[in-house]
């Protein structure tokens, strides 16, 4: 009978000739066979970014988990209807995200899933999906933070995990559209009067002379500024940004039918009207390197054509808090009687 120790010598031979490896005693393989190298990411075997498609709404399970998914969907579809005290314009998730963030032209909320918790250069910080999130309600819709452990907020968080479906985490970068709106091409600025007239002619139809838009197309214009629209702290309130939404989504259902230069030029007319302001903007890129068409002042940048800023209400519920240590997190909450 062999020994306990002369057992040990003899399991730990072996497991030094398999091919030089430790594969024979149990650790995971890192052949081809498991992942492969593309530059300097490695992706998953079997994994196709430019391949993968977000699952079909009819796949969606009949459990809990599923009406959770479900309420989600219905929340960014109609986030002005379904939360009124948090999105209080006239704005839902999907004007941006268009097809219930299915769009790879427009952000898509497909994949983002995978993409999370991530360093936002904006915060300064990495943030979980969550903040991100709150960031959209904030900024984007001109509205207030949603609780994080609220049952709204963990079905919008469940319907981007379910639209994600099949992307394994850290992927979900190297998908089309990961990068948010597209970058257009560097030299092409806008004239907000040349824009005015494009806007008269291609814009007026669905979003109005005022720019308010119209609930009652399908699927709800939305406004373009004032009171009720996005905030000066949206990404959409810079130029550059704004440009290739329209380029490539505008007119809706003909997008790319405008010139690049006409996207610039309607961006600079639409960016230049009265928003909403945004609390704390002035606190965004902590580190520097605030992107040059950004409308407001932040360190070592200067506003670039900031509009007219109209007052917000109930300010405290506009921000999202960068994270912070839990020890910090909880003296906060004390000393704010929580």
């Amino acid at each position: 009978m062999l020994t306990r120790s002369l057992v040990r010598r003899v399991t730990l031979a072996a497991c030094t000739l398999a091919a030089g490896t430790l594969v024979a005693c149990g650790e995971p393989r890192t052949d081809s066979s498991a992942v492969r190298q593309e530059g300097a990411r490695t992706v998953s075997a079997g994994f196709e970014p430019a391949a993968w498609q977000p699952p079909a709404e009819s796949t969606i399970t009949h459990d809990s988990l599923g009406d959770a998914v479900r309420r989600g969907l219905a929340l960014v579809m109609h986030t002005h209807d379904s939360l009124p005290a948090y999105a209080p314009g006239r704005l839902a998730c999907t004007n941006c995200h268009i097809n219930g963030g299915r769009s790879v032209d427009a952000a898509p909320l497909a994949g983002s899933h995978a993409r999370f918790p991530k360093y936002m250069d904006r915060t300064g910080a990495v943030i979980g999906l969550a903040d991100r999130v709150n960031y959209c309600f904030t900024r984007s819709l001109g509205g207030n933070r949603l609780p994080v452990e609220s049952r709204e907020m963990q079905d919008i968080l469940a319907y981007i995990a379910w639209l994600s479906s099949g992307v394994p985490v850290g992927e979900g970068k190297a998908l089309p559209g990961a990068e948010g709106l597209h970058t257009m091409p560097a030299g092409l600025t806008g004239d907000s009067a040349r824009g005015a007239t494009v806007f008269a002619a291609k814009c007026v139809a669905c979003h109005g002379a005022d720019g308010q838009g119209n609930a009652n197309i399908p699927p709800g214009i939305p406004p373009l500024w004032g009171p009720q629209s996005f905030s000066v702290g949206a990404s959409m309130a810079r130029k550059g940004k704004a440009a290739s939404f329209i380029w490539y989504n505008m007119p809706y259902l003909q997008g790319k039918t405008l010139s690049q230069q006409q996207a610039f030029d309607v961006a600079a007319y639409v960016t230049s009207q009265p928003r909403l302001d945004s609390p704390g903007k002035e606190r965004d890129w902590p580190v520097g390197g605030t992107p040059a068409d950004v409308p407001y002042a932040t360190s070592g940048h200067a506003a670039y054509l900031p509009p007219p800023l109209l007052p917000r209400a109930n300010a405290g519920q506009a921000l999202v808090p960068p994270p912070s240590p839990a020890q910090r997190a909880r003296s906060t909450n004390k000393a704010q009687g929580g």
